[in-house]
């Protein structure tokens, strides 16, 4: 697991806002560790799973690196139409 998100400057925390625990492309919860404890170290279902770059293109720029996509959205069983 990185100590950050791709995109964030070094040693950022994570994100724990609201919007940071709801998948960017259904707007369900995204079952994010890092964004619910705060803390990078926290172990998260995504770091066992690949997520196709196809997926991650979906994610709008101004939550990339920032909002974790579902697990359902990541196996590209979600719904993938953003609610924001």
């Amino acid at each position: 697991m990185t100590s950050t998100a791709p995109g964030l400057p070094p040693d950022s925390p994570p994100d724990t806002s609201p919007n940071a625990c709801r998948c960017p492309l259904c707007g369900g919860p995204n079952g994010c560790t890092p964004a619910t404890t705060g803390q990078w170290t926290a172990d998260c279902w995504c770091t066992t799973v690949r997520i196709e770059a196809a997926v991650l293109a979906r994610v709008p720029a101004a939550q990339a690196g920032r909002a974790c996509v579902c697990r359902a959205c990541a196996a590209g069983q979600g719904a993938l139409e953003s609610r924001y």
